[in-house]
């Protein structure tokens, strides 16, 4: 029922709303990364972040920090963020924030299975793991040898278990199959978390629509570029897109047999939402392709928090803090290395 949420929204969502939106006021303005960029080193960058939200999760690390450090502890204040906001919740509210973490799930899953396939010690794998995707079964991924095992092992008792559905496979895992099931994992997972939000209706399904059907076409695009080349079929890599979407369906029939990046940009430049993202970047090139969708993101995220009254500002708020835990890794990174010059490269700057 669109436009009455105000009627009872703040029975069970107000308190939580309040948070959320205290929480966005604390996120690294343009100001703090103007400063951030002039920093000479990381304890320079420590004692900046003092001033912010990041100041009590860092004050008590010795010199000399190190990057991993600083990206460690900032995730940290996202995760402490994500966890009271969900024992706060009630449902849908609560159903819709584990929906938030799903996709880190799905990540964790293929960094541990990659990993075993390259022989690495899964004790250091799982201290990669995002901390937002972690579950209780996940150490013994390292056992599996191929899709079905992986599955009858380990993942039937996860939320994940549904969109294993099209993945089970007895073929043994190797570095395709593993790419191949991330996509499908992640599109059923897009798909099933859109239909959630589409069941809740009013303006979370208005503004949700519209944040998963950009990330469903931006992985559409991602798929297609990162495919050309390979041994994946038209028909296997448009089995790996979205079933909705700005570029669903006529776009997905274009992008499936694009075989050139110059391909790919004249399909997206009939959207004009994505016109304006490929006129950023010269014919032939696709490196400024991540940071062009990235500040678009930002740009919608952002626009979440202009509307009451809808849960989208939950999904916008940790999307916003990962994109600036990106960006302080970045500017850490080209700190440590002595390559200023570079920090505005790939900073996405969000207010």
């Amino acid at each position: 029922m669109y436009g009455f949420e105000a009627l009872t929204f703040n029975i069970h969502g107000g308190y939580l709303e309040a948070i959320v939106r205290g929480h966005r006021a604390g996120l690294l303005t343009t100001a703090d990364y103007n400063n951030l960029s002039q920093c000479e080193n990381l304890d320079d960058i420590k004692m900046h972040l003092s001033a912010t939200k990041y100041g009590s999760y860092l004050q008590n690390e010795p010199s000399p920090l190190h990057t991993t450090t600083i990206v460690e502890k900032c995730t940290l204040k996202l995760v402490d963020d994500y966890k009271h906001m969900l024992c706060q919740a009630t449902e849908p509210m609560s159903t819709f924030l584990e929906y938030i973490r799903y996709g880190h799930m799905i990540d964790n899953v293929v960094l541990i299975v990659t990993g075993t396939l390259h022989e690495r010690d899964v004790q250091e794998l799982i201290e990669k793991c995002h901390p937002l995707g972690m579950f209780d079964s996940i150490a013994t991924l390292a056992v599996a040898q191929n899709m079905r095992e992986l599955y009858r092992l380990v993942l039937v008792d996860t939320p994940l278990a549904p969109y294993f559905s099209e993945c089970l496979t007895s073929e043994d895992l190797d570095d395709m199959n593993i790419e191949i099931m991330r996509n499908t994992l992640y599109k059923a997972y897009l798909e099933d978390f859109y239909k959630f939000c589409q069941k809740l209706g009013g303006a979370t399904a208005e503004i949700m629509s519209d944040l998963l059907a950009f990330e469903a076409d931006r992985r559409a695009v991602n798929i297609t570029i990162n495919s050309i080349g390979t041994e994946l079929t038209r028909e296997d890599r448009k089995k790996l897109y979205s079933n909705f979407g700005l570029l669903y369906p006529y776009g997905h029939e274009e992008l499936a047999i694009c075989e050139d990046i110059d391909q790919v940009r004249g399909v997206m430049e009939k959207y004009p939402p994505y016109q304006a993202i490929f006129s950023k970047m010269s014919y032939g090139e696709s490196q400024m392709l991540d940071k062009a969708f990235y500040e678009e993101e930002v740009r919608r995220l952002c626009l979440a928090f202009e509307q009451q009254f809808h849960y989208a500002v939950f999904f916008a708020y940790m999307r916003l803090r990962e994109q600036e835990i990106r960006n302080l890794m970045w500017i850490s990174e080209c700190v440590a290395q002595n390559q200023k010059s570079r920090i505005h490269d790939s900073v996405v700057y969000m207010f």
